[in-house]
């Protein structure tokens, strides 16, 4: 049974109440297993299950499926609309910006209708007494009213017939009853008295109304920058190279393994390796990183990136949804779609805050009518009730900091995958650090010695000519060096956390760590180059270096043949980046598979304290090391930040609190160990700078932060404004005002992290 998803956009919500109404009706829908709705980018992740796909644990994107499965999709956009929404296209917020007024027209029309019922009361304010006739009043104020109101009512009655409470029921509501004891007072009047009507009120509020949804869809599209600036990277079309010469073709049409053909100053049209040429690639849109990167024959490409002043030619290697800027995109689409765990209070507070704002109007109501005041007066009260309390701002105070949050990051090369990891990632306290490829270079060279002796490198580098592992790199890299003969191995097989063994030239060979030489009992009578090879491996440990054994099984057992030894290097500025997380009051941890002496020697290296340093730990035990700096005896548990970059780091960046894979997409492409790395993360770093760790955790900060301020926020508003309604303090436009108001400033300041920089 297959688990698929897909997103829906949804047009007409407005409030928590809404969101929430939204998620009911499609978790109805048979075979439903999850579903987030999302008011800031007006859209629902849904998640269901197809049992017909056969088996499988892992979701996949409904779009890539078998046509019938539209049917479901139908299914789920029924039921919005069903819910009295409108269902729209998922990529309704990717298309480019419309005009800065779009969508204005309403506004104006309101501002025109509802100014000459208001200069009059400015008027009077300034001495200037002057009405305009009962009947020009009725002429003005109903236009706005079940014209322009008429979304509110169409909503207000989709919620009523739902059962649920919304804010278009409370601004219908309210509304309808200004203008509606207008009427009343107006046709009840004696012929030729002057009596005050309230059309203004109902007129004003739903233009404030109107005008405060106007700029909060200005507002999401800044939030969604991120997005389509992305999308933008993608080229239309692509110059492939065929039997005829080069051929324009669309981008949708392009092949693995064609060759495609890379002006100066044009985008790559997807991820690949230069064939010919070699060029500056910008690549400051995926990375962050804002110098141009150096690129020659045989180096990787990345899709979205900008060459620079060589014509190059591309060997394609992947297309559409494979690539990494379209994982790029699908993350930061995740992340903007997904509810941080601090939303589900917000849930549970907006499942009742409608209803109950209508009891505290009638209550309103009542209690001025018990208190010997009008109807007239009452019913203006109660009216300010319902306008002031509606819950926008509440609804748009978490998911608003999100997006503009996980917007911002991912311009500067922080990718962050899902909501929890950006709530989480604040209340880091212990760093934990794979070492190699991750705190040092990852591109180890073999140290030149007097006892590797040719035969000694050739038999190494012939047993290691297939694998990918960055020591046997480093061996085959100098045998080649030194101009040696490298044979093909045979019977080869890796031993997972020691070595390789295999046959090379009709020769038993293992190559592999001094622990699985302890393991397997080799003789420390064994001679190379007339020293005990146990004394020269301790020796070169001492000095730093990582050391490999190679032994010969014989008939008379095993036989040391040659020790190897490797050197590492920092990356740059890793020391700088380490201090900085230091003084942010952290505890730091190195994790590396490397015997003591030079995990000790580098991490002296890098500015780390020897408490700091654990060496000699299996690949397979980093997530059970994980768990352990997590504990904190009787205390609360510490939260842990895994870094890692390697396919045996993802256990570990799967069981730390936070995990975060780094990514250099300009190195390395996509795929491999990393691809898993980052699969396993919350946190993705596009480029291989320590620096980064620090801003993502910072960014999770203000993050954070912002969510807590337009929660407050927005919680103080309704606390402080439906008490001074009640008690009759606001006039319903005044209320109107002060809601628009409050949805705007939630929107603005969440918009404020866009500013942010690492």
């Amino acid at each position: 049974m297959y688990e698929l998803f897909c997103d829906i956009g949804i047009g007409g919500m407005t409030c928590a109440s809404c969101v929430s109404r939204v998620e009911r009706a499609i978790a109805k829908v048979p075979g439903v297993q999850s579903v987030s709705v999302n008011l800031a980018t007006e859209s629902a992740r849904v998640t269901w299950t197809e049992p017909r796909l056969g088996s499988g644990d892992v979701p996949i994107d409904a779009s890539a499926a078998a046509p019938d499965l539209q049917a479901q999709q139908a299914r789920l956009r029924r039921a919005v609309r069903d819910a009295g929404y409108e269902p729209l296209a998922a990529e309704h917020l990717e298309q480019a910006p419309a005009d800065p007024w779009a969508g204005f027209a309403p506004v104006a029309i309101g501002l025109l209708f509802s100014a000459p019922l208001v200069l009059p009361m400015v008027g009077g304010a300034l001495g200037q007494h002057g009405m305009l006739p009962a009947m020009w009043q009725f002429l003005l104020a109903t236009p706005v009213q079940f014209i322009l109101g008429a979304r509110f009512y169409k909503a207000g009655w989709h919620a009523v017939l739902a059962g649920r409470g919304n804010m278009d029921l409370l601004v219908a509501l309210g509304t309808t009853a200004g203008w509606a004891l207008s009427v009343w007072l107006w046709l009840s009047a004696p012929s030729g008295a002057m009596v005050h009507l309230y059309f203004e009120g109902s007129a004003v509020v739903i233009t404030l109304v109107l005008l405060g949804k106007w700029l909060e869809v200005r507002a999401k599209r800044q939030a969604t920058d991120a997005i389509r600036a992305l999308h933008v990277l993608r080229p239309a079309r692509a110059r492939v190279i065929g039997v005829d010469g080069e051929v324009d073709i669309p981008i949708d049409e392009l092949l693995v393994g064609d060759r495609v053909v890379i002006l100066p100053g044009e985008r790559f049209v997807a991820d690949g390796w230069l064939l010919e040429g070699q060029t500056q690639v910008d690549e400051s849109m995926l990375t962050g990183e804002p110098l141009p990167t150096s690129k020659a024959v045989n180096d990787a490409v990345t899709g979205g990136s900008i060459n620079g002043d060589g014509r190059v030619v591309v060997n394609v290697t992947a297309t559409g949804s494979a690539t990494v800027l379209a994982h790029i995109i699908r993350w930061v689409e995740d992340a903007q779609a997904a509810k941080a765990p601090i939303q589900r209070l917000v849930d549970q507070v907006s499942a009742v805050f409608v209803p109950a704002v209508l009891v505290l109007a009638v209550v309103t109501l009542g209690g001025w009518l018990w208190t010997g005041h009008s109807v007239e007066l009452s019913l203006i009260h109660a009216v300010a009730v319902l306008v002031i309390a509606c819950p926008c701002a509440l609804g748009l105070a978490t998911p608003a900091a999100i997006m503009a949050g996980t917007g911002v990051a991912a311009k500067f090369g922080i990718l962050i995958k899902d909501a929890e990891a950006l709530e989480m990632a604040h209340r880091v306290d212990t760093v934990a650090f794979d070492k190699t490829g991750t705190l040092t270079v990852g591109q180890p060279r073999l140290r030149p010695g007097d006892a590797l002796s040719d035969l000694g490198l050739t038999l190494a580098a012939s047993l290691q000519m297939g694998s990918e592992h960055p020591l046997a790199h480093a061996v085959v890299q100098a045998a080649k060096a030194r101009g040696l003969r490298i044979s093909t191995p045979t019977d080869v097989r890796a031993v997972p956390g020691y070595g390789i063994e295999g046959t090379v030239d009709g020769r038993d060979l293992l190559l592999g760590s001094l622990r699985w030489m302890d393991v397997l009992k080799v003789p420390e009578a064994s001679n190379v180059s007339g020293d005990l090879w146990r004394v020269q491996a301790a020796q070169l440990q001492a000095q730093g270096a990582t050391v490999s054994v190679l032994v010969e099984r014989t008939a008379q057992g095993l036989v040391a043949l040659a020790v190897l030894a490797f050197g590492d290097e920092p990356k740059p500025g890793v020391q700088v980046a380490l201090a900085q997380l230091r003084a942010r009051g952290l505890r730091l941890a190195m994790i590396s598979g490397d015997n003591a002496g030079a995990a000790h020697a580098m991490a002296a290296r890098l500015g780390l304290h020897p408490d700091e340093v654990h060496a000699n730990v299996m690949p397979g035990d980093k997530a059970a090391l994980v768990r352990q700096l997590q504990r904190n005896g009787d205390g609360p548990k510490h939260v842990v930040a895994f870094v890692g970059d390697g396919i045996n780091d993802a256990p570990a960046l799967a069981a730390a609190d936070v995990g975060l894979a780094m990514a250099n997409v300009s190195a390395h492409g996509q795929g491999g160990g990393t691809d898993v790395a980052m699969k396993a993360a919350g946190i993705t770093l596009m480029r291989g700078d320590v620096a980064l760790v620090a801003c993502a955790l910072d960014i999770s900060a203000r993050t954070v932060a912002k969510i807590r301020q337009n929660l407050f926020w927005a919680f103080a508003f309704n606390a402080a404004g439906i008490p001074l309604a009640a008690m009759g303090y606001l006039s319903p436009v005044v209320a109107g005002a002060a809601m628009a108001l409050s949805s705007v400033s939630v929107m603005v300041n969440a918009l404020l992290l866009k500013r942010w920089k690492p």
